[in-house]
């Protein structure tokens, strides 16, 4: 019988905009170019922000492989703090985190993403979303959406969440 695991990410960034966007935000201020999620950008939509890109998608996928994995955490691996990871490609740091996974001898089996978001509309961009993700993360990622509703700070499209579970087995197993 193979060893399973899960692990969850999650991941939650306000969105910015105009000049202000520099000095707003968390440790970093607003992400560099467009909105951008699963490593598909969204032209026209508000950017968030974060020290990296602030795909929080991509951020919230390498969370929950990296939990599965038994790896600590995105934070972890690369901190706000460290100036090598401002404006980082998020696609990037996911690889490394499946990278990881790989090398501790584990596998992607699947995983299962929601963005929870009133903006921007998902559907158009979700099969490209999938496909890079997977591409990323060595395994078969699926993607969907839900709205708040008009509820809290997120259906005041102040921000978006992400989250994702992630199934590894045992390479090998």
């Amino acid at each position: 019988m193979s060893e399973l695991r899960v692990g969850l990410g999650l991941d939650v960034h306000p969105f910015v905009d105009g000049p202000e966007a520099a000095t707003q935000g968390g440790q970093g201020g607003a992400a560099p170019g467009p909105l951008v999620l699963g490593g598909v950008g969204f032209a026209g939509e508000r950017r968030l922000s974060g020290h990296s890109d602030a795909d929080a998608l991509a951020h919230a996928l390498a969370d929950a492989i990296l939990g599965a994995a038994g790896l600590g955490d995105i934070g972890s691996r690369f901190p706000d703090t460290d100036e090598r990871f401002r404006g980082a490609d998020s696609m990037l740091l996911l690889a490394d985190c499946a990278g990881a996974a790989a090398a501790a001898g584990w596998r992607l089996v699947n995983a299962d993403c929601t963005v929870v978001a009133e903006r921007p509309r998902i559907a158009p961009a979700r099969e490209e979303m999938m496909r890079r993700l997977s591409e990323r993360a060595g395994g078969p990622v699926h993607v969907k959406a839900t709205r708040p509703e008009g509820l809290g700070s997120l259906g005041r499209v102040e921000g978006l969440c992400c989250m994702a579970v992630a199934l590894l087995e045992r390479a090998g197993g």
